[in-house]
């Protein structure tokens, strides 16, 4: 029989405790970001990784740490665990121990924005919305509008208007109204903000700004910690646009250890980010708790050309707290890994996966990493969604 230890939702910031049944965007003291909270002493008792692992390869295996009522809610289009790969060429390159990357290319829609929007569509779904929106640079687009579709859901998307055109299609072939916007995804959250002042039914599914997105990609953390046999890499680099995968990792690893699943043990949490749009690298360089928005952001790495992520402070914290670090790349070395990677190990990096082995590679002459660390790389989509990126 199906139990959820789902509790309710909690403020990041001030902590006020929220009703899990209730449709809600962000904190209605602060404004700031809603977490989901779980009973975990009821869960450690009752809740078995061993049990879990056999539950096949799906990420809804772990629906009972999701906040769902019900599993008929689900709405899917065969989420299942990516693949992690070895790249031994990059461990002899950079002198550490063993490198994988985590390849999201594998989810549907082609990103591991399938993880979050598949939750967060489910979720809304589950409360009653009927419409979904949202801005996005272009992943998430596509995959919120597929999401909706599955659902029957109608679905408004708000995108820049040098987006890769393959989102866009994607996003139109789905049903969805795709409006374009000149500048970036700030502006898109202006305009999507204007729109809902219309259309008080609309329900924005942005980064952070619902709680329920993070849980869907919080099953990264689960899934990598089984894949690894319960033992966490040394240090995991992560290309940090809004930032909700690190986020949702860290979060994933308390839970586990509140488990008993895995140790105390943590990976140190290294953010990348583009040359042309880098707040958070800047932020933590500065020791500030928030980023400053970053004024005319650019590079093609679409997914990282985020001026101001809305929990910038969580992704600050989770690096700091985990003795992470953050470093920028430029378009130009992030092509060069793109092709190296490529011809060395038959694996074709997405731009924004691209930077991770760059930052990695910083990080190794910067004595950050140690020789050896064992690490681990994440590939956020498929590469076939950028082209031309390292022509």
């Amino acid at each position: 029989m199906y139990r959820s230890y789902f509790k309710h939702l909690e403020c990041s910031v001030c902590g006020t405790q929220h009703s899990g049944s209730e449709l809600l965007a962000v904190c209605k003291t602060c404004g700031k970001a809603l977490l989901a909270s779980y009973d975990i002493a009821s869960a450690r008792s009752g809740l078995r990784r061993e049990e879990v692992a056999s539950g096949g390869d799906s990420f809804w295996k772990y629906l009972p740490m999701l906040p769902l009522r019900s599993p008929s809610s689900i709405v899917s289009l065969g989420e299942r665990m990516t693949p992690i790969l070895r790249l031994t060429s990059l461990e002899r390159k950079f002198g550490t121990g063993p490198v994988w990357v985590k390849d999201e290319a594998m989810m549907p829609t082609g990103s591991f924005k399938a993880r979050g929007l598949a939750l967060a569509v489910t979720r809304a779904h589950e409360l009653g919305v009927r419409h979904v929106c949202l801005p996005s640079a272009g992943n998430a687009a596509g995959a919120c509008a597929a999401y909706a579709a599955r659902a029957g859901m109608g679905c408004t998307i708000v995108v820049p208007k040098d987006t890769p055109a393959a989102n866009i299609e994607e996003c139109r072939i789905y049903g969805a109204d795709v409006r374009q916007v000149d500048g970036t995804i700030s502006d898109a959250a202006n305009e999507i903000q204007k729109l809902k002042k219309e259309h008080s039914d609309w329900f924005d599914v942005s980064t952070l700004k619902e709680p329920y997105r993070l849980e869907g990609k919080k099953t990264m953390g689960y899934e990598l910690a089984e894949q690894f046999s319960w033992n966490l890499p040394d240090v995991i680099i992560y290309p940090t646009g809004g930032g909700t995968g690190l986020i949702g990792m860290w979060k994933a690893f308390g839970e586990m250890e509140g488990l008993g699943w895995i140790g105390p043990a943590r990976p140190k949490m290294i953010s990348s980010q583009a040359a042309g749009c880098a707040p958070i690298v800047k932020a933590f360089a500065e020791g500030k708790s928030e980023s400053e928005f970053w004024e005319h952001a650019h590079t093609k790495a679409s997914g990282l050309r985020v001026p101001k992520a809305f929990a910038d402070y969580l992704i600050l914290r989770t690096i700091r707290e985990s003795g992470g670090s953050a470093f920028a790349v430029t378009d130009e070395r992030a092509a060069e890994a793109v092709r190296k990677v490529g011809k060395q190990e038959g694996f074709f990096f997405c731009p924004e996966g691209a930077t991770t082995v760059v930052a990695l590679e910083q990080a190794t002459k910067a004595g950050f990493v140690k020789r050896d660390a064992a690490v681990l790389l994440w590939n956020t989509a498929a590469a076939a969604k950028y082209p031309g990126f390292a022509s």
